[in-house]
C-alpha cells in the first residue's frame, strides 16, 4: 500500500485516468443545524495512485487513485448563552425584583473543514468464461468515518473489456479494497486481504 499527503496528480495517475452574542454571555452549546458550502482549494489536499492489486487466483485485478479536496464550510448551529435579567414578581401588594441568570439561544454559524474524496478504479477480468461462480471480477471499498462509521462500496466486471468505476464521499479516515472473483450477483471466491488505499493525515 502507499500513502502520500498533499501531493499533485503524478503522471501515471494522469495516464491512467484522463478523467450578537450579549456581552453578558458566558456559556454555549453547540448543535448541529445546516451545513453551507463556501469556499475550497484550487488543489486536492490528497492525491495518489493505488494498486493493483490482485483476486486470490490473479484473475481480477483493480488499481486506482483518491483525490481529497479539504473545503471551508459554514456551518450552521444553536448557540446557547445566558443574560443576567431583572425578575419581578408581587406579593401581597409589594414588588419584589431580583437579578437572576437566564438562558436564551440564537443561531450562529462557523466555519468547519471537511474532507471531499472521490475514489476512482480500474476493475480487470482477465478470466469472463469457465464457470459461472467465478467468472466476474469484483472489488468491495470499506470507508471508515471520521466518527467510526463504516459504509461499504462493491462494484463488478463480468465482461473482457476493463470497467471504470467511481464514487464520493466526505471525511474518510480510512479507506480500503478488497478484491475478488464471483458471479453476476455475489462476491464469492478467492479473496485478496483489505488493501488500505488511504489514511488521513
Amino acid at each position: 500500500m502507499r500513502f502520500a499527503s498533499r501531493i499533485l496528480l503524478g503522471a501515471g495517475v494522469a495516464a491512467l485516468f484522463a478523467t450578537a452574542t450579549p456581552a453578558m454571555a458566558n456559556a454555549e452549546t453547540v448543535t448541529p443545524v445546516q451545513t453551507v458550502a463556501a469556499t475550497t482549494s484550487a488543489d486536492p489536499f490528497y492525491a495518489d495512485s493505488w494498486g493493483p492489486y490482485y483476486s486470490g487466483d490473479k484473475k481480477a485485478e483493480a488499481e486506482g487513485k483518491v483525490t481529497v479536496e479539504k473545503k471551508s464550510e459554514k456551518k450552521w448551529y444553536w448557540k446557547k448563552y445566558h443574560k443576567i435579567v431583572k425578575k419581578c414578581t408581587w406579593y401581597k401588594g409589594e414588588k419584589k425584583c431580583k437579578w437572576v441568570k437566564q438562558w436564551f439561544k440564537k443561531r450562529a454559524w462557523k466555519w468547519e473543514d471537511t474532507y471531499h474524496y472521490t475514489v476512482d478504479s480500474k476493475l480487470t477480468n482477465h478470466k469472463w468464461w469457465g464457470k459461472p461462480r467465478h467468472f466476474c471480477a469484483w472489488e468491495t471499498f470499506k470507508v471508515v468515518g471520521f466518527d467510526g462509521s463504516t459504509t461499504f462500496k462493491s462494484f463488478k466486471n463480468c465482461s473482457k473489456r476493463p470497467g471504470f468505476y467511481s464514487f464520493s464521499g466526505k471525511d474518510a479516515e480510512h479507506i480500503y479494497v478488497k478484491v475478488g472473483r464471483g458471479n453476476h450477483g455475489h462476491f464469492n471466491g478467492y479473496q485478496s486481504g483489505w488493501e488500505n488505499i488511504y489514511s488521513h493525515a
